[in-house]
């Protein structure tokens, strides 16, 4: 199993890495605001006009720590990497089993049998913790409509059926997201998904942690030998990493949206937090970013019984155990790839 890992997320504008010996040094209007041993780190997420040396980048490549970098707004804009570790052989099986029509419809039918469980009880769980604040009737409904496309899911017989079904269960779910929002502020309204760019402060919220958690799934992903470009139930596309947003769906419930829920309703986050451009999008500031990375960290470090595995587990292990099993299931020692499932 991987070891779970730092990873450093640099969102000072400005800021400049460089290496010092076997370390990664943070500077920040010419001092040094952070020295990290390279070996403590899996990987190096900048956001916005971050600079890294090039001794940094090739001491990064040698250690198997990936540099990814991502606009201020969190647009995905490149990775460096150094050579792709991993078996030649599991990654052949996976391309086979990509192309093949069956195999994909069985693994997405799994990842999405736990996108839906997983977000079935995110509303559950609203409806017994908020009882006095939240619309039980609507939340209640929208768990019974899940419960029907999670119920539809084994009579599909494609993939394009299979996206109709998700695209179906996320309206419904995201139909109700407001009612999880118990924060008595105005700031924080939410009348539906959005994104590039997000329209409003809940969508900039969910779209930044959904960056960070790809990141996380993509890195686990390249951990065990799998190609993060090649999935089954996202297409292949330049610059997409499908196979990272296939294990991001059964994850997405669980670990982001409570996340960003939890930051709205402690009122850890503020509308004065974001920032409205002139077009309309919203944008996140430096201070509100911190918070988020701050505490998606602790939450890592929180433990749950892992429900296949049926063992204590960190939470930010469960990308890189879904990942081994995925990586299991692919090379034939388990006859399915198990989803997440959160209880």
């Amino acid at each position: 199993m991987k070891k779970l890992l730092n990873t450093l997320y640099v969102t000072t504008q400005k800021a400049y890495l460089k290496k010092e010996g076997e370390s990664v040094v943070v500077m920040i209007d010419n001092e040094i605001r952070l020295r990290l041993p390279i070996h403590t780190l899996d990987g190096i997420v900048t956001f916005g006009a971050v600079s890294v040396s090039p001794y940094l980048l090739h001491h990064c490549a040698k250690n198997e720590v990936t540099v990814s970098f991502f606009s201020e707004y969190g647009q995905f804009l490149a990775r460096v990497q150094g050579p792709v570790s991993g078996n030649v052989l599991l990654r052949r099986e996976q391309y086979r089993m990509a192309d093949n029509e069956t195999t994909c419809l069985h693994i997405s039918r799994s990842l999405l049998k736990g996108k839906i469980h997983n977000s079935r009880v995110v509303l559950r769980r609203a409806v017994r913790d908020h009882p006095e604040k939240a619309d039980t009737e609507k939340l209640t409904y929208a768990e019974l409509r899940l419960s029907h496309y999670l119920n539809k899911i084994d009579r599909i017989e494609d993939i394009d059926g299979l996206r109709g079904i998700e695209g179906d269960a996320a309206g419904n779910y995201f139909g109700v997201f407001q009612e999880m929002i118990t924060a008595d502020d105005p700031a924080f309204s939410f009348t539906g998904r959005n994104k590039r760019p997000p329209k409003d402060r809940v969508n900039a919220l969910l779209s930044y942690i959904y960056t960070i958690l790809s990141h996380d799934c993509r890195s686990a992903l390249e951990g065990v030998g799998l190609d993060p470009c090649v999935g089954f139930l996202h297409k292949d596309r330049p610059g997409r990493s499908s196979l990272a947003l296939d294990l991001m769906e059964e994850l997405r419930s669980f670990l982001a949206d409570r996340l960003a829920l939890t930051l709205i309703n402690r009122k850890q986050m503020t509308g004065k937090g974001f920032i409205i451009s002139g077009t309309g999008a919203v944008l996140m500031k430096e201070d509100s970013r911190k918070t988020i990375l701050s505490e998606w960290q602790k939450k890592k470090q929180e433990e749950i019984t892992h429900p296949y595995l049926e063992e204590k587990i960190k939470i930010g292990m469960i990308p890189h155990i879904q990942a081994r099993l995925l990586s299991r299931y692919i090379r034939g020692d388990i006859d399915g790839y198990p989803p997440f499932l959160w209880s």
